[in-house]
């Protein structure tokens, strides 16, 4: 399990000069930007909110990583080489792995931690989608979501609020998203769509096929809202985990092009 964390999360912060290609894609959608979110969240509040995301992005990584068995010495190294990819501090690191290890306990409760994150970011509803969204990417990084896993990604979203309805239309659409993506990759343009590509794409928009031009439009933009890196920086994701905003941006992007290409004919 710890292995395919490993692999999703430098995929996420391996994506080169992206970034810079996503700002001007989405740049386009957001008239007040990064002032308009640092004036809502004073220093002190956006402190807390990175310490509570922080605190319970790593337990929640080694919670998930323990449950299909056992956590290995192993795998704890290569957690620590991946803190360091991630461009973490001495402490810090030394902080993310001591929360990871006690997340992998058999003792560990994730409900008291999920209760303290709610208190501090329950009223944002984007960064208790952000951090499931998180966990939902890193599980299904090897393109499979064990049993286990599912149960256990549940239960953190029932804690955040998510209705099991809810939480199998997010399961499902980070799910397209990421396989639309990965069908794409070093694919040439065909003139036209196949079918299940389409079909993926739709589901990685969690739209039907349907919905008018205005309604697809609307959904989009909803999306790439949702994952702005300067909004859910401004609310206190810390800077190193945005890489996930980043990539979901990019797979709702090209899920988006491709439909209009289909629609044009």
């Amino acid at each position: 399990m710890l292995g395919k964390i490993i692999a999703g999360l430098i995929g996420f912060l391996t994506l080169g000069p992206f970034g810079a290609i996503l700002g001007v894609l989405i740049g386009h959608f957001f008239d007040h930007g990064r002032q308009q979110f640092a004036r809502r969240f004073d220093p002190e509040q956006r402190a807390k909110v990175e310490t509570a995301f922080f605190n319970a992005v790593f337990p929640l990584l080694g919670h998930l990583a323990k449950a299909d068995g056992r956590v290995s010495e192993e795998e704890v190294s290569g957690t620590e080489q991946l803190m360091a990819k991630m461009g973490l501090g001495v402490e810090a690191r030394k902080k993310a792995i001591a929360l990871f290890q006690q997340g992998a306990q058999s003792d560990f409760n994730p409900h008291a931690l999920l209760d303290d994150f709610n208190l501090v970011c329950g009223k944002y509803p984007d960064l208790k989608q952000m951090i499931l969204v998180y966990l939902i990417s890193l599980a299904y990084a090897d393109n499979h979501l064990h049993e286990q896993e599912e149960k256990v990604l549940a239960d953190i979203a029932s804690t955040l609020g998510y209705s099991s309805f809810a939480f199998n239309h997010l399961l499902g659409m980070v799910k397209a998203q990421a396989h639309f993506y990965r069908n794409q990759q070093g694919r040439q343009s065909p003139p036209q769509p196949r079918e299940d590509e389409l079909i993926l794409a739709y589901r990685a928009l969690g739209v039907d096929a349907s919905i008018s031009d205005a309604q697809l439009k609307s959904a989009y933009r909803k999306l790439m809202s949702e994952y702005h890196p300067d909004k859910l920086a401004g609310r206190g994701v810390p800077e190193d985990m945005l890489k996930v905003a980043t990539e979901r941006a990019q797979e709702i992007q090209a899920a988006y092009d491709l439909i209009k290409k289909h629609r044009r004919g």
